[in-house]
Formats: C-alpha cells, structure tokens, sequence
C-alpha cells in the first residue's frame, strides 16, 4: 500500500493571487497541444498552416474552459448555482467537468469549420492526435488534487488518498494519464 502524496493543490503563491496546479496543468496541455499542432501542420499534405493552431486553440480553450464549467453547474450542482447564480463564473473556486468540456469542444471546432470553410470531420481529424497532450496533464492535475480516484484495492500500488478514507485505492488518474496521455498519443500519432 503507498499514500498519495500530499501536494499543495496551490503551486505558486503570489500575494492574494494562488496559481494552482491544476492550472497548470491546463496550461501544460494547451502548450504542448499547440507545439504538436505547429509541428503536424509543418508536415507536407497535411493541409494546415503552423499559424492557424493559434485561432484553433483559441476556439479550443473557450471551449474547455466555458463547456467544462457549464457541465459542472448543470450535471453535478444546479440547485447551488440557481440560488447563487453569480458563482457560475467563479471558476478559481473549481469545478469543471469533463464531459461538458468534451460537448463545449466540440460546439467550439463546429463554430471554427464554419469560419474558416473546412468541414468540421476534418477539422477533429486533424486535432484528434492533439487532445491526449491535454488530458495526461489534467490527470495529473487529479492526481495531485487527490480526486477521481478508483475503487478499493488490495494491489500493491494501491493508494491511500486523504478524502477517500483508509482504504488503499485504484490510482485511477495516473492510469489515465498513462493511457489516454501516453498509450492514446502514440496510437493516434503513429497511424493518423
């Protein structure tokens, strides 16, 4: 059995402002996003200009950051939100979703392949190889802010976190940053 560790979710302090780590690792995901989209573009037939990841990204983290947090304020605490409306915009506090970051995504890419003419199948064709260097580093950011972990386990590399109680658990985040982050990225580079 091993114990998560206890990470300060807050990396950086500055005065009254606190960068957290989970930030960062949004920041991690849309950098190295934006670095393997220059470099796909780069490639000959690909069809892209290296500058048009900068619009891209653009449209994709609108669509992260406004479909994430309006999946989190309607699938998991809409009564709060109702009573305290001016909370849906205080997304320091936390609470994002990731299924609502997937549909805002994926609303966002349709509003780019009207703007720019292209059709949107070949717009997320493109991206697909892109989206795992997102979401390893958000798993991370699980990680450290010890949540979304798995089910009990007796396995070795079980993991105690503080808010899941004595139990050893899944580290289902590092899993995930594992498989969507690495394993995925490798399978969607090497034969897209």
């Amino acid at each position: 059995m091993l114990r998560a560790p206890d990470i300060d979710p807050v990396a950086i302090h500055l005065g009254p402002l606190a960068i957290h780590w989970y930030g960062l690792m949004y920041v991690v995901g849309f950098g190295l996003g934006w670095w393997l989209g220059v470099y796909r573009a780069r490639r000959p037939g690909s069809g892209w200009r290296p500058e048009e990841l900068s619009d891209v990204l653009f449209y994709i983290a609108l669509g992260v950051i406004l479909g994430g947090r309006l999946g989190y304020v309607l699938f998991y605490n809409l009564a709060h939100y109702l009573s305290h409306p001016l909370e849906v915009f205080y997304i320091w506090t936390g609470g994002m979703s990731f299924h609502g970051g997937l549909i805002g995504v994926a609303v966002a890419l349709l509003l780019y392949a009207r703007k720019t003419g292209r059709a949107w199948f070949a717009v997320t064709d493109f991206l697909a190889p892109l989206a795992p260097a997102g979401l390893g580093p958000g798993r991370i950011g699980n990680f450290i802010n010890q949540e979304l972990w798995g089910r009990v386990t007796d396995l070795p590399w079980g993991m105690v976190f503080r808010p899941g109680g004595p139990e050893p658990r899944h580290p289902t985040q590092l899993y995930e940053a594992a498989l969507e982050g690495v394993a995925l990225f490798v399978i969607l580079w090497l034969y897209s």
